[in-house]
């Protein structure tokens, strides 16, 4: 019998047993079992003897602030102290709502290690990092590398404690390779003698060689082909160079994670040289080498692989897939362990965390055997251990954020960043969730199988009953439904929006764009399906719509996310674009797009995008299925037909420099105002569908989709998949926008008439009894809910939908992209789609009829847009109750904002804005966190109500 079916076959039995006496069996006692909006569950403290520290900083003016992002642990040489290093958002703001300079920093946390566990001892900030830190080799100090500020910054033992050892070095880059981008210093390591320290510059496709007596850089290797040899341009290769290890004095690695390969170094004196290029399956990341037996081990992002290398040849071993044990209904397909970081354990073991499915692996060397999984924090990043491997430690990123009903409204930001988050209420949604240390003793092989088990049951693999029962429902939908319209809106929460419904858990106090403005909204909800307990899976814009339509998030793009919104370097990496480039395009095509594109033929060449999730198709050959994890790419590998309205949108086009005209019907002069980021979609959008752009009203955009929606409809060529961005729902660009609808009150009233508008056109369409209407926000981090910060807006509408329900299941954005597959007849598309248990509750097979009219919002009479009013919907003063905010008050109260792009919002000021200029007074935000508000629903409406501003 093989390790594996060993291991299988252990985990049935256990299963069988009953998953709920998993905690007793590893360890004696019972341990805290937390849901995770992914649609997992985590059990921190299930090893044996573990113990879950918070990342208290005892740092600054507020030394309770609890920091997050944990991205790298290292023990020292003498195994007597570790590391934990920082790289994520840690923005927090003061009392006035300004930002703490001093407390906003990124930490090293020093700790004292043995068997028993980790004790704090010192704390330090830096500026900026990103995931970089290297102990000198003698163990008297250690390097960090300073990310967006390009330097590395060296610290020295003092008498009491670590201390800056002079001021930081310099690594010299004056800007990023990219289309307007600054540097990012990320891995780095000391030679074995100490002498020498390699930096690898993520953002510059570079190595530099520092001399750590002379402190200085004394060499730097650019690591693209083309730029070693001109024979060679336009060749991809060295991109995005993240980890580093030495093999000895002369030879070191380096893990290029856009090319997929492991660059071989020869070092010697003050010269750099490409010694050989290690082609790898997925997106290497983390290294580590076995210091017995020199080989090379390499965590490989988007292919749920590890890669094991000789070093003596500089060749693959092998590249085993690891994987979950199998579920009851068979092997668990698709991709999505995250696997992301390395260490060694006892026997030589290979520890390997698995930030996917929050657990720790324990691999065998030789073959790359899974043993056994343990349940880790949320998002484990980072693993040691101590004392022959009978102590492990691992960082766990984030935590479940809880809920925010001091949260932010709808914002601005500069650059991509939340420089103040939510004011002082710091609930801004990578503000809540925060990063621990987990460590535990070594479990004893009997210990190892039930924690298997409970990670098994962590992700879903129990749930094989319910998933069953929801495919009958499945099966008879996939008979009826032929069409699929798939639109995702942005960043509401539940709570803003549904608080003042009738019916469900919602908090009228935080419901600032409720009925008055939301209609359809409310409509849609109140005559089918209001689903109370729905999370969105992703943080923010980059990992919500990578979660959106992919139902997972690849690991550099959780690593690079909050570094990002921070405004502390890095671009958007998600949505196609890679360093603002639209990597759909050649070269030629980028710059004729966006002029801000440097001519370089060796700018990234190619198209790969470095955090597309990629596909896995049984019997297709991986490298075929880069970057096509996508719910589109599912339904085109299934023959099913795709039209794409405004998903994967390159944003420069239209906000670059001249941009483009805001026609408002650009079909009729064949304007082009949209181009795809990503290549299957090219051929499948409308290019006269405008993507995201707050000046331009969702109205017109969905005017377009009727155009061409009327044509399919009569031809009987309704695509079998269609998908619909409409965005207003952001809100900004006020002084520019055009017809009117230039306040908050009219853009959220815009976006939902589009969203009734869509409706209405299926409802009265010839394909009404064969298509669902999927409706989501790609994340819910601009505003407060009560619940939690990631509660959300979702609708399913149509045929066999039931009629004035309330299901108030814990359904997240993965159930739905579940659901979506399974009405179409498509493969999950990862992991997590695999487990998840399809909405069945939100169907009624016996319900097929059903009929929507559009209903505009009153406040809609103030803009130009050409609304054909209803039948019976009066003119309303909207005045006499409500006075309208114009474009001129809501420009001067977002005064200095950026509303080119999304998520480029000043979260505070936004927020406070939002709640006077809508309710006339500062924000009265609920404190009831968590509470059921389903009950007596008339009376909490009457006393809870947010008043409209009088004037």
């Amino acid at each position: 019998m093989t390790k594996r079916s060993f291991f299988i076959a252990a985990t049935a039995a256990l299963l069988a047993v009953g998953v709920t006496s998993i905690g007793a069996m590893a360890q004696g006692v019972t341990f805290d079992r937390q849901l995770l909006p992914t649609g997992q569950a985590i059990t921190p403290t299930a090893a044996p003897d573990a113990k879950f520290q918070l990342l208290k900083t005892n740092y600054g003016p507020n030394p309770n602030y609890v920091a997050d992002g944990a991205a790298a642990l290292l023990v020292s040489p003498n195994g007597r102290e570790m590391l934990l290093l920082t790289s994520g958002f840690n923005r927090f703001n003061a009392a006035d709502g300004n930002r703490d300079v001093v407390q906003s920093q990124q930490y090293v946390f020093v700790y004292a290690v043995d068997a028993t566990g980790a004790a704090l001892k010192q704390t330090l900030a830096i500026p900026n990092t990103f995931s970089g830190v290297a102990w000198r080799s003698d163990g008297t100090g250690f390097y960090v590398a300073g990310g967006v500020d390009d330097v590395v910054h060296a610290f020295k033992r003092g008498a009491k404690g670590y201390v800056a050892d002079g001021s930081p070095i310099a690594l010299g880059h004056a800007s990023g390779v990219g289309a307007d981008v600054k540097p990012q210093a990320a891995g780095l390591a000391v030679s074995p003698d100490g002498k020498r320290l390699l930096v690898a510059n993520y953002y510059n496709d570079s190595v530099s060689l520092i001399d750590i007596k002379l402190r200085k850089v004394i060499a730097e290797r650019d690591l693209r082909p083309g730029k070693i040899d001109k024979k060679d341009i336009g060749i991809p290769g060295g991109e995005y160079p993240f980890a580093i290890v030495w093999r000895d004095d002369g030879r070191a690695y380096v893990s290029a994670a856009r090319d997929r390969e492991i660059v071989a170094l020869d070092v010697r004196g003050a010269t750099i040289t490409v010694a050989k290029r290690i082609k790898t399956v997925g997106e290497p990341t983390a290294l580590l080498i076995d210091p017995k037996s020199k080989r090379l081990f390499a965590s490989e992002d988007n292919a749920d692989r590890i890669a094991i290398i000789d070093t003596q040849n500089d060749t693959i071993v092998s590249e085993p897939r690891l994987r979950l044990p199998d579920a009851p209904e068979g092997e668990i397909k698709g991709k999505g362990l995250n696997v992301n970081n390395l260490g060694l354990g006892a026997s030589g073991k290979l520890l390997v965390t698995l930030g996917g499915v929050n657990a720790l692996a324990v691999v065998d060397p030789t073959d790359g055997e899974i043993e056994g999984l343990i349940p880790t924090g949320w998002y484990p990043s980072a693993v040691a251990s101590v004392r022959d491997g009978r102590r492990i430690f691992v960082a766990n990123r984030k935590s479940p954020p809880g809920a925010n009903p001091e949260g932010c409204g709808p914002r601005m930001a500069v650059e991509h960043s939340q420089p103040n988050a939510c004011g002082s209420s710091n609930q801004y949604i990578f503000q809540l969730e925060k990063a621990g240390l987990l460590s535990f003793r070594a479990p004893t092989a009997a210990e190892l199988n039930s924690l298997t088990v409970q990670v098994s049951d962590n992700t879903g693999v129990s749930n094989a009953a319910k998933r069953a029962e929801a495919e009958k429902v499945m099966v008879e939908l996939r008979k009826r439904i032929k069409h699929v319209v798939f639109v995702v809106k942005e960043n509401r929460t539940y709570d803003q929006v549904l608080g003042d419904l009738e019916v469900g858990n919602g908090d009228p106090s935080l419901a600032i764009l409720g009925e008055r403005l939301t209609p359809n909204h409310h409509d849609l909800a109140r005559n089918f399906v209001t689903f109370d307990n729905f999370l969105n899976s992703g943080e923010q814009s980059s990992t919500g719509w990578t979660w959106s339509t992919a139902a997972r998030s690849t690991d550099l793009l959780e690593k690079t996310a909050p570094v990002d919104y921070s405004d502390r370097g890095l671009s958007y990496e998600a949505e196609g674009t890679s360093r603002n480039i639209n990597m759909a395009l050649s070269i030629p095509e980028r710059r004729a797009v966006n002029p801000a594109v440097p001519e370089d033929l060796d700018l990234l060449p190619g198209t790969r995008h470095l955090t597309s999730p990629d596909a896995d198709v049984a019997d297709e050959d991986e490298d075929k299925l880069e970057g096509q994890g996508f719910l589109w790419n599912a339904a085109i590998r299934a023959g099913l037909t795709v039209r794409n309205y405004g998903f994967a949108n390159d944003f420069i086009y239209q906000d670059g420099p001249g941009g483009v005209p805001l026609a408002r019907e650009p079909f009729k002069d064949k304007q082009v105002v949209y181009v795809a980021a990503d290549q299957a979609l090219q051929s499948r959008s409308d290019p006269y569908f405008r993507g995201y752009d707050q000046k331009f009203p969702d109205y017109w955009r969905v005017r377009e989709w009727m155009r061409e929606f009327g044509d399919q409809d009569a031809t009987n060529s309704v695509p079998n998949l269609s998908l619909v961005r409409i965005s207003h729902d952001h809100f900004g660009s006020f002084d520019k926008a055009i017809d009117g609808v230039n306040s908050v009150e009219t853009q959220m009233a815009d976006n939902d008439y589009a969203l009734g508008m869509i409706i209405d056109r299926i409802a009265h369409s010839g394909v009404r009894d064969s298509t669902l209407v999927f409706v989501i926000e790609d994340d819910a981090q601009n505003g407060a809910d009560h619940v939690d910060a990631r509660r959300s807006l979702a609708y399913i509408v149509g045929p066999y939908v039931k009629h004035k329900a309330v299901v108030s299941e814990r359904y997240t954005t993965v159930s739905m992209l579940r659901t979506i597959g399974a009405v179409l007849g498509l493969e999950p598309l990862g992991i997590n789609d695999a487990l998840a248990v399809p909405m069945s509750e939100a169907f009624d097979l016996k319900q097929k009829d059903w009929s929507y009219d559009a209903r505009p919002s009153e406040v809609l009479r103030q803009t130009q847009l050409p609304i054909s009013w209803p039948a019976g919907q009066e003119r309303a003063d909207v005045g006499s109750a409500c006075v309208l905010r114009d474009a001129a008050y809501w420009q001067a109260a977002m005064s200095g904002q950026n509303f080119d792009l999304e998520d480029r919002l000043d979260t505070d000021a936004f927020n406070a804005a939002l709640w006077v200029g809508l309710a006339g007074k500062p924000s009265g935000a609920s404190v009831r966190s968590g509470l059921d508000l389903r009950e007596n629903r008339d009376r909490l409406l009457k006393l809870s109500s947010l008043p409209c501003h009088t004037g």
